[in-house]
């Protein structure tokens, strides 16, 4: 068993995928290991080949016994990105990342959003106090599941059916945890959106639980829109809003929406989040085929993914390093091309290894 969270120790697990997670992962390891050093707390660092390569060589997704091996051997996952048009289906993508979800019940997905530099934002008179929050969505129930079928597929009559799964505990520890998280980081508001006013059994259950776990934090500010009213109120005023708390499908889509107020999907980590056990982190940004193997990925969502990580090892200084280090390549514009610079992506890792390593 691996040194636990807060220990000098942590063995992270590395799957880099496909595209340009191949490409920004070994720049994100990169700069861990420079912000880690100077504090002498080493980062060991496991590689392992899953991805659509693996899957056309031997037709492999997750290996048997991976999961297992992940939950008892490792702290945490760094993940790149999967997608390859070699795989239309994308059924090794699906296999992995959503089998980690699932398998490890990795019930929170964490996406911070915040603006790093004002110029970034499509918002008119947007500074970076404005922008700052946090999406927490479902993450292991919901449309997700893949409950469902398929009755006279490829005709005419054809019908598809997606179940909405919803329990009460999976409903309510994401609640509890958004309120935890709030109360912790000295936040004010939760809001949770739903669709209760039309779906009237799932989302009834969301309604009952929230009203009944507010009770228990009277100090925080708690609030309901409904998702389409939420969508509208990020883009008109993203300032009323600290904590925001959904089921999988709306917070896959709201936190995407936050992610384009905040300067774009390039510099959006996330989390996959177990408390207390090993966790998942991840860039959004996906396996971007179009620019693979061109050297011009932007690689701050990784890296920014990876200080959420450190964060959830109980390492919040060298956390808050990188953090420090993406404001400071925005600030001199050392940036990929996706940000209007002309640096490559090798070029940003080291601008950012050099800055964590000496911060201090």
């Amino acid at each position: 068993m691996p040194l636990r969270w807060g220990g000098e120790k942590a063995r992270i697990a590395v799957i880099a995928g496909d595209g340009i997670g191949k490409e920004v992962t070994p720049e994100a390891v990169k700069v861990l290991r420079a912000v880690t050093a100077p504090a002498k707390r080493p980062l060991e660092f496991v590689e392992f080949d899953w991805g659509a390569d693996r899957y056309l060589k031997d037709g492999v997704s997750l290996p048997a016994g991976a999961v297992e091996m992940l939950r008892d051997e490792f702290d945490a996952i760094l993940f790149g990105a999967l997608g390859d048009p070699r795989v239309p289906s994308n059924q090794h993508a699906a296999d992995i990342l959503l089998g980690l979800r699932f398998k490890l019940d990795l019930y929170v997905n964490a996406r911070p959003v915040e603006l790093l530099d004002e110029r970034l934002t499509p918002l008119r008179n947007r500074t970076e106090k404005d922008i700052r929050m946090v999406v927490f969505r479902e993450n292991t129930e919901g449309l997700y599941v893949g409950v469902g079928g398929f009755f006279k597929k490829g005709t005419a009559d054809e019908i598809a059916v997606q179940e909405d799964v919803n329990s009460r505990k999976g409903v309510e520890r994401i609640i509890r945890y958004s309120y935890d998280y709030a109360r912790e980081h000295g936040l004010k508001r939760v809001c949770m959106s739903d669709k209760s006013n039309a779906m009237t059994f799932a989302h009834d259950l969301w309604q009952r639980v929230f009203k009944e776990v507010r009770q228990e934090y009277p100090k925080i500010e708690s609030r309901h829109l409904y998702i389409d009213t939420l969508a509208m109120e990020m883009v008109r005023d993203p300032a009323q809003f600290d904590v925001i708390v959904t089921c999988n499908l709306f917070g896959d889509i709201v936190s995407d929406l936050g992610a384009q107020l905040a300067g774009g999907l390039g510099l959006a980590p996330s989390a996959n989040i177990h408390p207390g056990r090993t966790s998942l982190f991840e860039p959004v940004h996906g396996s971007a085929p179009n620019i693979a193997g061109k050297g011009i990925a932007n690689p701050f969502g990784a890296v920014l993914a990876s200080a959420m990580m450190l964060d959830f090892l109980g390492w919040k200084q060298e956390a808050q390093v990188l953090r420090e280090a993406v404001r400071a390549a925005l600030r001199e514009n050392f940036v990929t091309p996706e940000l209007g610079g002309v640096k490559q992506t090798v070029e940003v890792g080291d601008w950012l290894a050099k800055f964590a390593g000496k911060v201090r």
